[in-house]
This record gives structure tokens, sequence and C-alpha cells, in this order.
């Protein structure tokens, strides 16, 4: 079994779906909290307007989703043709590295739209019919987070294929 820095190619995937996994669920849980503590100030003032304040709050969580799918592609998805004990190690390492967009990207796009759907959540504490266009805002910082997954899907593509 061939390595890498000491690692079996099994252990670098595994510590890339990993690292996917972790960075996604840290941004978003921060991120949500982030959110969710002013959504529930603006609640307890006026309870009618969860509705509106929900998609504020859970739309961070999607980057964990994102590090989620990642990690299952790597672990049940990505598996090489000889199976996991075939794996070379710099095979390994590649997938690794083919996780880490996403693991960053989603990690920090995460905080920052749960900062940025705080800011939304005063809109719509203000003035509810505004909610549609509330979430627009943290809609946008969304797309870097799908860019890095697209990115990772492709990468994890190219090296498992062995097409680079």
């Amino acid at each position: 079994m061939s390595t890498f820095a000491g690692l079996t190619g099994l252990h670098w995937a595994l510590l890339g779906a990993a690292v996917a996994v972790i960075g996604g669920g840290i941004g978003s849980s921060m991120g949500i909290t982030y959110v969710a503590n002013v959504a529930s100030g603006i609640l307890s003032e006026d309870p009618e307007k969860f509705g509106p304040l929900l998609p504020l709050v859970a739309i961070p969580g999607t980057q964990g989703i994102y590090g989620f799918i990642t990690g299952v592609l790597v672990v049940f998805v990505m598996k090489p043709g000889g199976g996991w004990d075939a794996l070379e190690g710099l095979r390994g390492f590649q997938i690794f590295l083919s996780c880490l967009p996403v693991a960053f990207n989603c990690c920090v796009s995460a905080i920052y739209q749960g900062l940025t759907a705080m800011g939304a959540a005063g809109m719509v504490a203000k003035r509810r019919e505004e909610a549609g266009r509330a979430l627009v805002l943290p809609a946008l910082v969304e797309t870097y987070a799908v860019l890095a997954f697209i990115v990772t899907i492709i990468l994890l593509m190219v090296v498992v294929r062995g097409t680079y």
C-alpha cells in the first residue's frame, strides 16, 4: 500500500471528507447562531414574524449541507475501482486537496451569510412585506459557496477518473 507523507490514500481521502464536513458544519452553526439571536429578539416583540424570519435563519445552514454532500461523495461515490485498499497515497492526497474549496469557502461564507442575514432580519422587523427582498441579500453570499461546491465536485471527478 503506497503512502504519501506517511499516510495512505484512504487516510488522505477520509481526512478530506472530514475537513469538508467539519468546515461546512462549523460555518453553518456560527452563521445560524448569529441570525437566530437577532430573530429571537424580533420574535419576542412580534411572534407573527416567525414565517418570514425562518428562511433567514435557515439559509446559512446550506453550507453545512454542501460539506456533508462532499463527505458522502468521497466516502461512498468516489471509491476507486480497486477499492479503498488500492487507493494510492498520492491519489488520496489529491482527493483531500479537492475537498478544500468546500471546506474553507463554506466555513467562511456561512459565517458571513449569517451576518448578512442579521441585517436582513432587521429589514423584516421594520417592514414585514420586505421579507422577499431581505432574503436576496444573504442569498448573494451563497453564490460563492455554490461555486466552491461545484469546483470540489469537478476536482473529485477529475481525480477519481484519473484524467489530470
